[in-house]
């Protein structure tokens, strides 16, 4: 049996139905954090789609040493809680390092694990004590069997609730796919499951020190994604991705987003539930 993961007020994963993941890939400004959220909570509201807020503070692992990075833990944490107290939805954040969580988690409603630290266990162990939630993104180099360790761990600390994250797995040199018979795996382990479309479409490092992308396989994976039943995607968001300061090539404009999402929740709608695996 599946286990339901409570958010916030209001939002619950895994109950059913679709839910959603989203915001702009890194903090660019407190003015484009807000505004984005703003029309995303807008959209997830007209579709009746459960929504959580995502936006990083810190991308750590960017390919270029002189990339942007985003604003910082303290005044990221600064607005994602304006996003949080105005907009009136949860958020979510990613933690690279065990000092990072306990502020994190004072802010926000979910705790995420970023896909290359999904296998570190003091981050996974701080991060469930926290008394969050905890989102882990499966790393492009795990079999989606082995998430069952990291599953065990998080239990074993006493995490609040549990999301897994597919996000691609690595094929040869800059490229990744999606297995959706390993969906169907992170499903058996028994939490919700997340699809995250846009981190699916990247091309790791196959631009000029940056990593590229093909968003135009956006909607097929999505709905993909939605036909095998995953109870949640994740989708990044700029009103310019061409002007996005990070994974500009995978982004997607609101409007897009919302059409792409419709969509998608009809799909949801019609596939059946996945059968546990005896």
């Amino acid at each position: 049996m599946k286990n339901t993961v409570r958010i916030g007020e209001g939002v619950a994963f895994g109950a059913g139905g679709l839910g959603l993941i989203a915001g702009p890939c890194v903090i660019e400004s407190r003015e484009q954090c807000l505004g984005l959220a703003r029309r995303v909570a807008e959209i997830a509201a007209e579709l009746e789609v459960p929504f959580v807020f995502k936006a990083s503070f810190d991308k750590a692992n960017r390919t270029s040493i002189s990339s942007f990075r985003g604003p910082g833990m303290s005044e990221g944490l600064e607005v994602l809680a304006e996003v949080r107290e105005t907009v009136g939805v949860p958020v979510l954040t990613d933690v690279h390092a065990v000092e990072q969580v306990e502020a994190v988690a004072a802010v926000v409603d979910v705790v995420q694990i970023p896909a290359f630290l999904c296998r570190q266990t003091d981050l996974l162990v701080a991060a469930a004590r926290s008394g969050r939630p905890v989102n882990v993104k499966k790393g492009q180099f795990l079999a989606p069997d082995d998430m069952r360790h990291v599953v065990g761990k998080l239990t074993e600390a006493g995490a609040a609730g549990i999301l897994l994250t597919e996000r691609g797995i690595s094929f040869g040199y800059n490229n990744l796919v999606v297995d959706f018979k390993g969906v169907r795996r992170l499903q058996d382990l028994g939490h919700p499951v997340v699809f995250d479309v846009t981190h699916s479409l990247q091309l790791p490092g196959g631009g000029e020190g940056e990593t590229a992308g093909e968003r135009r396989f956006a909607e097929p994976l999505a709905f993909a994604a939605a036909a095998v039943g995953v109870d949640v995607l994740f989708l990044e968001v700029h009103d310019d991705p061409t002007a996005a300061l990070s994974d500009g090539a995978t982004q997607l404009q609101p409007q897009r987003m919302r059409a792409l999402l419709e969509a998608a929740v009809r799909v949801r709608a019609a596939a059946p539930e996945p059968e546990p695996w005896p």
